[in-house]
């Protein structure tokens, strides 16, 4: 866009300096700012882009070529566009164009996907003629097929596939293997711009250019607007219609025309509906979407056509003052040929001349022709009485067009250009891009600044009311002190009690992770100790401490053997128990006083006692009893061991038959030997009744006298502990009298500190607004100024209420709201 006003040259800095002030606020720094960033790039962004989408055949381009009253870009029925082109301003003695190729890699690319498409089985190598020939030969014959280039999807994209082929052969030489080969016009000899976008229309050319930049001189492209064409929504290539939806989502887009296709479809089409829903989604577009209905004269000559789309419009597009219907055919065309005459056939040998060479020698007809002949006599639009026009059958319609032309001339082609709402699309666009829009950006930005400011504006307010309650002076802040100091502790006190009992519940819900993991080792140093006791247990062992202790007798039962092993086996794995017991109460302890170190609570506790009140002395305490405690539980519970098992004994189990196949086995014979020997299967008896009793130990039992433990040791003690912080009041109050004094003093003066602070950020505030407002002015936006911060509502500040250094040109700020103390400063 052209220069920005004076009073708005440094916007920018202006609003930055008003989301610093955001960001330095603890509370608003994660208010989002996205909308304000993206409003303000549009309003100080030299450029302004507005793209046209819309689906294939949806006359894009012609309607573009239509705006310009220029052919540059390419359009023809069936034809899909997939080439991004840039057109923006330039003086009349610097147009030009700059072409852009693609490269080898990404044609073979779009030749092997247009391949699968259409079933070819060959791969492409476009690199050989005879591979090329092929596939040409085998896409004209879908086309037949298909009954012509536009009569289907597979139709469209065989003759992409031809114009791919057609255009790599003729410009082989310019385009590189992999990289983006970009030439300027000089460069094919063009002089002017007319020839080279001639070169560039062309459908095998435009079909390898990856992008054609257009630098032309034309007032809709004045300050700083560019317009982009984009492929189709529903190009025969995904990969070009994946570039569409990109720029749409592209934050320097600006506004969309958004080109569709009911007037000739009678419909919105799937891809129609998802573009306009990705377009709402762009906060860098809002509402800067024009609709255009192209090929309106299609809906002239069908009745129902025509209703459906007025129902649509009607239906869907109501709430949008951005709706048009075009023919940019017959509006394009028409501005041409208001400048032909007779002498050249009113265009057929100027404007046309190329389309109208036929292959056999006779004259073709231009579509063009087709759509005037047929407006003239079938659209209702020509009134009866004024234009009295026939379309002979006897005579060709090149020469019926002749006819028309040279009897009606201008008249019926001002008639022509107007009914085919080209005009007033242009006239529209115009209009909003030479006045409308600009204000319209500036308005965007301050309703987005205006949210920001509000809450930074209440959030200025809540700190000074805070501010204003606090004693001004030191003996005020010395019995404020003292007065909050019994809720303090009492505060303390509960939040202590809390915290103990959220850890004890942690463990009794299983939800603590550290003691889970402590418990767990634990677990597996039983299992492993039982594991390692069974594999190593020595029947010999056992034998000669049996007969040791009968020293009258030379033998011994197996009865004899299994007491030495239970006593054995219960006593190894107590020592067991009774070791990860004491790790396990020292590492939650452990960690329970770091917690209770690192809490809020504890520093506050500290702060006004010097001591933590004995918290860390009574939980030592209370760890060497609860340590003494699972010690005590853990013999208790391995004692139990020394018994078999309930079931041990019962008929029908697998213990009590390897019970009886191993005192089979021992009471063979009277030795030491025939003990020894059943070594296995008594090792096998000690693991079936063991494993039970430790499996009920580590996972059930042991862990509820644990949870028992802690929670009748900690929860009173949590209680007690909350009341003897509450009773240190007298100690508490004498530490604070001797330290409140300095405290005092730095509170206040850290208040005032605070508040000189918020005062300069009020004074920056201000001053950023009033700039702002002042620009705002300019634009003529004076419904839409930023609050500035004074009185209890809202002031509007203008040139007239505020110097240039943001100061109110009267006495100051009014203290009403009790924002500022005295900022006549500011």
């Amino acid at each position: 866009m052209s220069d920005l006003p004076l009073q708005c040259q440094n916007l920018k800095e202006q609003v930055e300096s008003i989301l610093q002030l955001l960001q330095q606020e603890p509370t608003l720094r994660y208010q989002d700012i996205t909308p304000v960033q993206t409003s303000l790039s549009k309003v100080i962004s030299p450029k302004f882009e507005i793209v046209f989408a819309g689906a294939f055949s949806a006359g894009k381009s012609m309607l573009i070529n239509a705006l310009l009253e220029r052919e540059l870009l390419y359009s023809a029925e069936g034809h899909a566009t997939g080439t991004e082109c840039k057109i923006e301003y330039a003086e009349v003695d610097k147009e030009r164009v700059v072409l852009t190729f693609l490269s080898e890699a990404e044609i073979r690319e779009q030749a092997v996907y247009l391949c699968q498409q259409l079933g070819f089985k060959t791969v492409p190598n476009i690199n050989q003629a005879d591979v090329i020939n092929l596939l040409r030969q085998g896409s004209q014959a879908i086309i037949q097929q298909e009954g012509g280039e536009s009569k289907s999807e597979r139709a469209k994209q065989a003759k992409a596939l031809i114009l791919l082929l057609e255009g790599y052969i003729a410009n082989r030489d310019r385009i590189n293997t992999v990289n983006n080969a970009t030439y300027s016009m000089e460069q094919f000899y063009f002089s002017n711009l007319k020839q080279a976008a001639g070169y560039a229309r062309r459908g095998s050319n435009s079909a390898v250019l990856k992008r054609i930049e257009y630098y032309c001189n034309h007032p809709l492209l004045q300050d700083g607007n560019i317009i982009i064409d984009t492929p189709g929504i529903d190009a025969p290539v995904e990969k070009d219609a994946q570039l569409t939806y990109a720029k749409i989502q592209h934050p320097d887009t600006s506004a969309v025309v958004c080109v569709l296709k009911p007037a000739s479809a009678g419909d919105m089409t799937k891809e129609e509906t998802e573009l306009l829903e990705l377009m709402r989604e762009n906060g860098g577009v809002r509402d800067r979407v024009f609709y255009i209905f192209n090929r309106i004269d299609e809906a002239w000559y069908n009745t129902q056509l025509r209703q459906r789309l007025d129902d649509l419009i009607s239906g869907q597009f109501r709430n949008s003052s951005k709706v048009y219907k075009t023919s940019g055919l017959l509006g394009f065309y028409g501005s041409q040929i208001k400048q032909t005459s007779q002498r050249d056939r009113f265009g057929l040998d100027s404007v046309f001349a190329e389309s109208i060479k036929g292959l056999d020698g006779k004259e073709e007809t231009p579509q063009f022709v087709y759509a005037f002949n047929n407006y003239c006599v079938n659209s209702g639009k020509l009134s009866s009485t004024k234009f009295r026009v026939s379309v002979n059958g006897f005579e060709t319609p090149n020469q019926n067009y002749l006819r028309i032309l040279g009897d009606w001339g201008n008249e019926l082609i001002e008639q022509l250009i107007q009914d085919s709402g080209t005009e007033e699309f242009r006239t529209a666009i115009t209009r909003y891009l030479m006045e409308e829009k600009r204000p319209q950006l500036f308005k965007n930005l301050a309703d987005d600044l205006e949210d920001v400011c509000i809450k930074l504006k209440k959030h200025y307010q809540s700190v000074q009311r805070n501010l204003d309650s606090q004693p001004q002076e030191i003996e005020a802040m010395k019995a404020q002190e003292l007065q909050r100091l019994n809720q303090q502790l009492q505060q303390i006190g509960r939040e202590f009690n809390e915290h103990i009992t959220q850890e004890v519940n942690q463990i009794i819900n299983n939800s603590c992770d550290a003691f889970e993991a402590d418990f767990k080792q634990l677990q597996s140093r039983m299992i492993r100790r039982l594991d390692e006791l069974l594999d190593t247990f020595s029947v010999a062992s056992a034998y000669r401490r049996a007969t040791i202790s009968h020293p009258r007798n030379a033998t011994a039962p197996l009865i004899a053997i299994l007491v030495e092993a239970f006593y054995y086996l219960a006593n190894q794995l107590e020592d067991i128990l009774v070791e990860s017991s004491q790790q396990l109460a020292a590492n939650f302890f452990q960690r329970l006083i770091e917690k209770i170190r690192n809490s809020e609570y504890y520093r506050h506790l500290y702060s006004l006692l010097d001591h933590d009140g004995g918290i860390e002395q009574e939980i030592r305490i209370l760890e060497k009893l609860i340590t003494q405690t699972l010690m005590s539980a853990a013999s208790v519970e391995c004692d139990r061991f020394v018994r078999e098992s309930p079931r041990f004994y019962d008929e029908g189990t697998f213990s009590i038959y390897q019970f009886r196949q191993t005192l089979l086995q021992t009471s063979q014979g009277y030795d030491a030997e025939s003990i020894v020997e059943a070594e296995p299967a008594i090792r096998q008896l000690l693991k079936l009744d063991f494993e039970p009793k430790v499996s009920q130990t580590i996972r059930k039992s042991f862990r509820q006298t644990i949870n028992q433990t802690l929670k009748t040791q900690l929860l009173p003690m949590a209680d007690q502990q909350a009341d003897v912080i509450l009773q240190q009041y007298p100690q508490a109050r004498a530490y604070l009298e001797k330290t409140l004094q300095q405290e005092a003093e730095e509170k206040i003066a850290n208040n005032r500190r605070l508040l000189s602070v918020l005062e300069e950020n009020i004074q920056a505030y201000n001053l950023a607004a009033f700039n702002i407002n002042s620009c705002l002015q300019t634009m003529q936006l004076s419904d839409h100024l930023l609050p500035i911060i004074g009185n209890a509502d809202f002031i509007y500040a203008t040139p007239g209420s505020l110097n240039t250094d943001g100061k109110f040109a009267s006495n100051g700020f009014v203290n009403s709201d009790g924002l500022v103390d005295e900022i006549a400063e500011v």
